[in-house]
């Protein structure tokens, strides 16, 4: 068993309320976890109103599954256009 971890960090400028940051967060975690089947939650800068940072997991016997859902998740992320998609770390544990 392979656990893959990836942190994302999340930058919207232009957003005003913690509402407004909250709508973009809660909209792009649903689609993700729809689209890609993954274990996703916000986990850091919950107070602030335009900085977001979220996790997703997965768990595969295949390393290489695992990278290409990585490679996926971030494409998705950049092609959104509603943040900037700042550091990202990626973790593999077997």
């Amino acid at each position: 068993m392979i656990v893959g971890v990836i942190t994302a960090h999340l930058s919207m400028q232009g957003v005003t309320s913690l509402k407004g940051k909250r709508s973009i967060v809660k909209s792009i975690i649903g689609r993700l976890k729809s689209r890609f089947n993954v274990s996703i939650s916000e986990v850091d800068h919950q107070d602030s109103k335009t900085s977001a940072v979220i996790a997703m997991a997965i768990v595969s016997n295949e390393a290489r599954f695992i990278d290409q859902q990585f490679d996926a998740l971030i494409n998705f992320m950049r092609n959104d256009g509603r943040f900037y998609l700042g550091q990202v770390e990626r973790e593999t544990f077997s």
